[in-house]
């Protein structure tokens, strides 16, 4: 049996040799057999080093070798010793040597004594003997000079690129080997990457820097940006001082200081692929990432550990950093996260060193992106979905191969919602939402001809070929107006499309899927219609973002004759997507046909509520972007010296969350402030918000430029119905919750479900999920025509302050509707949530009365509440099926509770059902 320090040492000689080093045992040292040669056992006192290292005779290093499992911080300081004693060893050595490694051929430490309060970090294997002779080029180390870079000066940055490079350079100089950049779509990541990277090749002499993006579309874009960059000093262009390479081969050049790569071509690179399909490199990783796993990374001595000194990983939300993360792991390299939407997730990979913090709502205070309205279209099928009757011919057709047949259904034909345009094409939904589409753009863009530019989101291939047709076929127009832009497309390559659309009057409409959903930047876009919904806030946002960029009025006129500045754009609902509880950057307008001079008399009253401002600053943003200056001091002058930006922050201010729980935490001296204590601060946040605006004559000149900066020509005869967005969803709404209603009164007495919550909550746990399945079942036939979904998003059109938002939407949430809407609750909650909120109770009750549970016996526990809130029960029955069975079904039960395993579930059934 091989010793585990034996096996330790045929791993390391394995990295040395794959890493260029020539192994020698001391007994036949040969400095001259190599450039690079580790001689093994070499003596050094009374004790020898595991491997001394030395290029070009000289030696440079050492590595100290301990068995797998071994825990490495605390060798250094054995590796610190053997480096000063190789130093008296050779003293006309040009140096002393730098360089330590300890490795387990597993685990491998590095460090390099020349940096500043140096530290050890992980390595993937070893750097080559080239790579440390370059660094011992110079007399400094890269961390050494990273903290000598010359303070900012630069004239042509904003004010968020300026903070987040200073950020970035401070977390370099603190040798934080991984950052992360928030920064809003359309403020400019981009464009401050490129500024990063060119003052770190100048002044830090990166050697090389790698620009990761996961799509070749953005990698394009990304070399524009470059070779678009002048350097602030000389007016040079960025690519005439410096050689950037979009890598579109498996060979980096040896002069490129920057290198753009999808990360797919880096990993085909590593694997030794002699070429890669480039149409792999067209594929968004977002949504392939899901259930993927890890790739996995071996040694390549073509692309060594040392090849890159700095990583910028564009849109670094993606799966970057999970399916890929060994690629990043593989280099010796500063990682930066580009971002406008980071999860917990990405925030944790970059070690929650957030260098820089700029969300939309920010952006738009500042004039660097553009906020949004939300315009809602509803179908009965796109809400309910549809019925087919037996004996009916029917057209079907392959998804695949889009060949069509003629068939007689033999039964019934029901679908859902979620089954449109997936397993059924409803032409006339799709055409029924573009001719809404189409019929309100008047009132979407007021006194305008030409249709804004405007890209819709199809679920599909197949969905973005249907609405392609539909949207010529609706607007009278030919191929040129309209043009599906996908990964399938032929004839014009995707990105030739995507530049006619950016940057040509036509296409007005671009139909896509995923390939302009994230990343693609086209400034003159003013509308986004969602006929595809969306379960991700990151991947939402990301699609929001492409409407917020600003553009110059001049270059949105080239493309839009018609248009005169983009202060805002809309989204266009067809699907829900706005009204589930998912983003956490929202339309700041959410008091929707409430008059501005509303608005601030609540404001003056103390009477605005968190909505209320929100909507206040949201518009007075919008005024601030479109008046002139004479305006602005006129306003400064009556609000005592703030501007209308001023007064913005301060309202925003007042409904920070984050800002309430830290006021909480210094006001009551507590580390973790109670719900009760944040909710005092926050009231007390808003009351003081409010009185920003307590000058009359402040909130009068507000509407007076107001009024000057805007007219409205109305030459139409002067019947009102509603002005504003979404009164007919609102109507839809009263009627459902009346039908719904009916619906509890006509079955009260003769459903089970129904006589016990309305006449006996307290027997609320002998409801089954059979008795609530057979209400859901009743409630979608004529004529109440009803569904759970659609019952919680009337209540939410209706009463928002009431109703949480409910992303799970289970069908046990019928108890918490019929509950609140017979009044037995104030607020309308998930079932689950009130769930989970007693099971929490449960068991803090549980440890206060001494009663343990350990943690394999907590995801057990969890596990059942899980059950019981989408199945209402769980019974023995139950844990012989999924997800128990998976853990040791009934069986494992009885081990982990023993005699009470009956009991167990008894009584979280008891506790969590009951009222």
């Amino acid at each position: 049996m091989v010793e585990p320090e034996a096996q330790a040492r045929f791993q390391i000689d394995k990295m040395l040799t794959e890493t260029g080093w020539i192994i020698q045992d001391y007994s036949e040292l040969n400095l001259g057999a190599g450039f690079g040669v580790a001689v093994r056992e070499f003596p050094l006192g009374k004790d020898s080093a595991d491997y001394a290292l030395f290029i070009d005779r000289n030696p440079v290093g050492v590595v100290e070798a301990k068995k797998v499992g071994h825990t490495l911080s605390g060798v250094t300081e054995q590796s610190e010793g053997y480096l000063k004693l190789l130093a008296q060893k050779f003293p006309n050595a040009p140096r002393d040597p730098p360089f330590s490694y300890e490795s387990t051929g597993i685990e491998t430490l590095f460090a390099d004594r020349r940096d500043p309060n140096y530290r050890s970090r992980h390595v993937f294997t070893f750097h080559t003997p080239e790579t440390l002779a370059d660094w011992l080029q110079d007399e400094k180390s890269l961390r050494a000079r990273l903290k000598e870079i010359p303070k900012l000066d630069y004239q042509n940055l904003w004010g968020c690129q300026t903070q987040a490079i200073e950020n970035l350079e401070k977390s370099f100089a603190e040798n934080k080997p991984r950052a992360l950049i928030q920064m809003a779509t359309g403020s400019g990541k981009t464009f401050t990457a490129v500024t990063s990277c060119y003052r770190l090749i100048k002044h830090a002499k990166a050697k090389r820097i790698l620009f990761l993006v996961d799509r070749n579309n953005l990698g394009r874009q990304t070399l524009r940006e470059f070779q678009n960059y002048s350097a602030p000093e000389s007016g040079k262009k960025f690519t005439d001082l410096y050689n950037v390479q979009h890598l579109q081969s498996q060979t980096i050049e040896p002069v490129s200081k920057v290198v753009i790569s999808t990360i797919q071509r880096v990993y085909s690179i590593l694997s030794g692929e002699k070429e890669l399909d480039p149409a792999n490199e067209e594929i968004s990783e977002y949504e392939l990432a899901t259930g993927q796993p890890p790739v996995e990374v071996q040694y390549n001595k073509n692309l060594p550990i040392g090849e890159f000194d700095f990583i910028i990983i564009d849109e670094c939300h993606r799966s970057i950093y999970k399916k890929w993360r060994q690629v990043l792991d593989y280099f010796d390299s500063f990682l930066i996260g580009l971002t406008a939407t980071p999860s917990a997730d990405t925030i944790a990979f970059f070690q929650r060193n957030q260098v820089m913090s700029y969300n939309h709502e920010k952006a738009v205070l500042d004039k660097v992106n553009v906020s949004y309205d939300i315009f809602r279209i509803q179908t009965d099928k796109t809400e309910h979905g549809g019925k087919l009757p037996a004996n009916q011919i029917v057209e079907k057709r392959n998804r695949m191969t889009r060949k069509q047949w003629a068939e007689v259904l033999d039964a019934d034909f029901e679908y859902s919602a979620t089954d449109l345009d997936r397993s059924v094409v409803a032409p006339d939904q799709i055409r029924l939402v573009i001719e809404a589409f189409r019929d309100n753009l008047p009132k979407m863009f007021p006194d305008r001809e030409v249709v804004p530019k405007t890209l819709v989101f199809a679920k599909d291939d197949n969905h973005a070929e249907e609405i392609t047709g539909i949207i010529r076929e609706v607007f009278g127009l030919g191929n040129e107006f309209c043009k599906k832009i996908t990964y399938k497309t032929t004839g014009d390559k995707p990105e030739d499309l995507i530049q006619s659309f950016r940057n040509s009057s036509m296409p007005r409409i671009a139909v896509s899927v995923d390939m302009i959903a994230t990343g693609t930047d086209i400034k003159p876009l003013e509308c986004l219609l969602f006929m595809r919904d969306v379960r991700s806030r990151i991947y939402f946002d990301q699609m929001k973002g492409r409407g917020t960029r600003k553009i110059d009025p001049n270059d949105l006129i080239s493309v839009t004759p018609d248009a005169t500045s983009k202060d805002r754009f809309v989204i266009v609902d067809a699907v829900g997507v706005t009204e589930h509880a998912m983003t956490d950057t929202h339309s700041m307008e959410r008091r929707p046909g409430i008059p501005l001079k509303n608005l601030l008399e609540k404001a003056a009253l103390g009477t605005a509520d968190e909505d209320d401002l929100e909507s206040l600053a949201g518009r007075l943003a919008r005024i601030d972007n479109k008046i002139d200056q004479r305006a602005k001091e006129e306003i400064k002058k009556e609000s005592g010296g703030l501007t209308l930006n001023n007064i913005v922050n301060k309202l925003l201010n007042g409904i920070d969350a984050d800002l309430h729980e830290a006021d909480a935490k210094k006001k009551f001296g507590v580390k973790e402030p109670t719900k009760e204590q944040i909710a005092q601060v926050r009231k007390e946040s808003v009351k003081e918000a409010c009185k920003v605006l307590d000058a009359a004559r402040l909130r009068s000149t507000i509407l007076e430029v107001k009024s000057r900066s805007e007219q409205i020509i109305d030459l139409t005869p002067d019947i009102l119905i509603f002005a504003g967005f979404g009164e007919k969803a609102k109507d839809a709404s009263r009627d459902a919750i009346e039908r719904f209603k009916k619906f509890i009164e006509d079955k009260k007495d003769t459903m089970v479900a129904l006589q016990i919550i309305y006449s006996k909550p307290q027997k609320l746990k002998e409801i089954t999920y059979n008795d609530i399945k057979e209400i859901a079942q009743t409630i979608k036939i004529p004529p109440y025509n009803l569904n759970p979904d659609n019952l919680w998003q009337a209540y939410k059109n209706l009463e928002r302050d009431k109703v949480k938002d409910n992303p799970q939407k289970m069908l046990t949430d019928l108890i918490s509707i019929i509950r609140y809407t017979l009044h037995q609750e104030d607020t309308l909650v998930p079932f689950g949530e009130k769930v989970d909120q007693k099971f929490e109770k449960w068991l803090v009750e549980q440890e206060s009365k001494k009663r343990r549970f350990n943690p394999e016996q907590k995801e057990w526990l969890r596990m059942i509440k899980d059950h019981i809130a989408t199945s209402i029960t769980a019974t023995l029955d139950d844990m012989m099926d999924i997800p128990f069975s998976e853990k040791g079904g009934l069986i494992k039960l009885q081990k982990l509770f023993g005699q009470d395993y009956q009991k167990i579930l008894e009584e979280l059934h008891e506790v969590l059902i009951s009222v």
